[in-house]
């Protein structure tokens, strides 16, 4: 006697309600298709040979696959956003890397040249995260000092790098 392929019955009656919900999903008809004709082909890859509800078989596998799709996207997004990103040192130029150290040293020598409330309120702020309330509570000023003494700071800067633009 011949052995049988695993009865696959019951997912083709599901195939317009999936891409249906896809297409809504997704809003994209071509990305549920896509998405629709993924989803079959590891159905009738899988190695079991019956699915008690198909129709759940098939809407959890779709998932599954969006989920792997959309993670592998944003992974894909990431490593191009930092490769192009003009202000990573990693991107292995060593040109590249040169400049972020001397900008880094620009920075700090212009920081230097402030008071010190300016310097702690611009390293707290823009390196440690702190708002400009926790920043005012920490020093005992009011917020509007901290705004007042940021923006000094940051006009400083802005002067001191772009006279040292090419």
């Amino acid at each position: 006697m011949i052995p049988q392929p695993p009865r696959r019955t019951g997912f083709f009656e599901h195939y317009e309600e999936l891409i249906g919900t896809w297409t809504r999903r997704l809003r994209n008809r071509q990305q549920a298709e896509d998405l629709a004709h993924d989803t079959f082909v590891r159905v009738l890859e899988a190695k079991s040979s019956e699915v008690e509800q198909p129709r759940a078989y098939l809407h959890q596998t779709a998932r599954n696959i969006a989920v792997d799709a959309f993670r592998r996207e944003d992974r894909r997004e990431a490593m191009t956003l930092e490769a192009f990103d003009q202000r990573s040192p990693h991107t292995g130029d060593p040109e590249h890397f040169m400049h972020a150290i001397q900008l880094a040293n620009s920075i700090e020598r212009a920081l230097a040249e402030l008071p010190l409330n300016c310097r702690r309120i611009f390293i707290w702020q823009k390196i440690e995260g702190l708002t400009q309330q926790e920043i005012a509570d920490r020093l005992g000023l009011s917020k509007n000092m901290v705004e007042k003494y940021m923006i000094r700071t940051l006009r400083h800067l802005r002067d001191r790098l772009d006279a040292m633009a090419p």
